[in-house]
């Protein structure tokens, strides 16, 4: 597993949205799907908004990895579920990062659903 470049989790963890693909059984890439993420300390997060049952979320979690792109830059990533108690910090990020889109699109990525869904995504 590779670490997080600083500039390449600044350009991760600023930009507004990232998109997410996973491949298909022969390897081409399935459509890109937009997604919110999240930087704490050096480590980058992910939550499915529509829980464990969002395609991606399920097949990214089941094949440990995934490609996520944004901010021109695009990376093969490492998909796991966090450890330890990273939850409050994780909420955190989320409502500073997107508190102005409101409670509307806000309160699921705090609700226990996403937070079932929640990914760590590392470099490969």
């Amino acid at each position: 597993m590779t670490k997080w470049t600083a500039g390449d989790l600044d350009r991760f963890g600023d930009a507004e949205e990232l998109e997410i693909t996973t491949p298909r059984a022969d390897g081409s890439p399935r459509p890109w799907v937009p997604i919110w993420g999240v930087r704490v300390g050096d480590e980058f997060y992910v939550r499915s908004y529509r829980g464990a049952g969002g395609g991606w979320y399920r097949r990214a979690s089941a094949e440990g990895s995934a490609r996520i792109r944004a901010a021109g830059l695009e990376l093969e990533v490492t998909a796991e579920q966090p450890g330890g108690d990273t939850r409050a910090a994780v909420d955190a990020a989320y409502r500073e990062k997107y508190a102005r889109y409101g409670a509307t699109f806000l309160k699921p990525m705090l609700a226990a659903q996403a937070v079932d869904a929640t990914l760590r995504l590392t470099p490969r």
